[in-house]
């Protein structure tokens, strides 16, 4: 069984406060398991989360001036 991160652990790894976490639980914008009233986080499940998050930056761009 994989282990499973506690909030202080995602939120070092995510680098975001705990009431941030709380809120994206709230919504259901992150992935979590809850136990009781305990949340917990499967870390696999979080870094397939941020990658499918991820953005990839403009390889070039234009400036219009006028």
């Amino acid at each position: 069984m994989e282990k499973l991160l506690t909030l202080p652990q995602v939120c070092d790894l995510l680098q975001v406060s705990p009431a941030l976490i709380y809120k994206w639980v709230h919504y259901g914008f992150v992935p979590h398991v809850k136990i009781g009233t305990v949340l917990r986080f499967k870390e696999s499940e979080l870094i397939r989360w941020l990658q499918g998050r991820e953005r990839k930056g403009r390889r070039s761009y234009r400036i219009i001036v006028v």
